[in-house]
């Protein structure tokens, strides 16, 4: 049983002639005919009694005909689903961000690729590093930017930009300009991610350092943004950490002043696609435009 059998089938049944059909599917009445022939002898029964004006389904007809529906539908939609793999006219791109992505010069990622390529629905997430790269795992995401590092082993990985990462407070400098796991246990840890916690990359090279030198990490206060936490820096509550991304955005409050730790402290960013996943043109064509973005906003 072909495609072809099958719409020739389908049209017949709902034009009622070899005649209709064979015009609305551009073939000749033979082929339309001989098609038909096939099928009824690859399913051992009658579809049509040939009548002097009209074809006559029969019940088998009947039966076959919401299958066949069924089938020439699913074809359809495979194909659709294949096209737009190849084709920025239709699709969905799907694509994890940095949850603070403005911070990361992708603050007009979206607006320029919906601009050139209208037709594309875009579906864009921002999430903690931890949850994108658990989403593009799943496959919920084709495509993600991460901060590192990320455990696993079913993930395409492109490290892009190392970034700093930098101790900032409202308080005094640290001893020599440059700061200290203990210095920030001193001042009194305020860390936002809250609800990644401890999944969170940066949180974890945190707690890792910290376990090194034989120190404890307790945070003050979680909070789940950013700028939530370094407000409340701004207001004297203690410490927190912060990327140079966001240092050279202007995005610390005044008062609040950042500097580099003794032990240079610094976090990747990096693509992830699933191993051995077909990713749409769509979503390369983003992934493109934010590596550029990235990249230009990290000299």
């Amino acid at each position: 049983m072909t495609l072809a059998q099958l719409r020739a089938f389908v049209a017949a049944m709902e034009l009622g002639t070899l005649t209709a059909a064979a015009n609305e599917l551009d073939v000749s009445q033979a082929s339309v005919s001989e098609l038909v022939s096939r099928l009824e002898a690859e399913l051992g029964v009658v579809l049509f009694v040939r009548g002097a004006r009209k074809l006559v389904p029969t019940a088998a007809a009947e039966q076959l005909l919401p299958y066949a529906h069924r089938s020439l539908g699913a074809a359809e939609d495979a194909a659709a689903a294949m096209r737009s793999l190849v084709s920025l006219e239709t699709g969905v791109a799907t694509f994890g961000v940095l949850r603070n992505a403005n911070f990361y010069g992708l603050s007009g990622l979206v607006h320029r690729f919906h601009a050139a390529h209208p037709g594309v629905r875009i579906r864009m997430v921002g999430l903690n590093s931890h949850f994108v790269a658990r989403a593009v795992e799943s496959g919920e995401l084709e495509a993600g930017l991460v901060v590192l590092p990320i455990a696993s082993e079913r993930l395409e990985i492109e490290p892009l930009v190392v970034d700093e990462v930098r101790f900032a407070t409202s308080g005094p400098a640290p001893g020599g300009g440059a700061a200290t796991i203990q210095d920030l246990i001193d001042a009194g840890v305020v860390l936002y991610d809250a609800h990644s916690g401890w999944s969170d990359p940066t949180r974890r090279q945190l707690l890792d350092r910290a376990h090194a030198a034989g120190l404890r990490i307790d945070p003050t206060i979680e909070v789940e943004q950013v700028e939530s936490a370094l407000s409340l820096v701004a207001q004297g509550v203690g410490a927190t950490l912060v990327s140079a991304s966001i240092v050279r955005s202007g995005g610390l409050p005044d008062g609040v002043t950042s500097y580099p730790f003794a032990e240079p402290f610094e976090e990747t960013i990096a693509l992830v696609t699933r191993q051995g996943a077909s990713v749409s043109r769509a979503t390369r064509i983003i992934a493109e435009l934010a590596k550029r973005s990235i990249r230009a906003a990290h000299p």
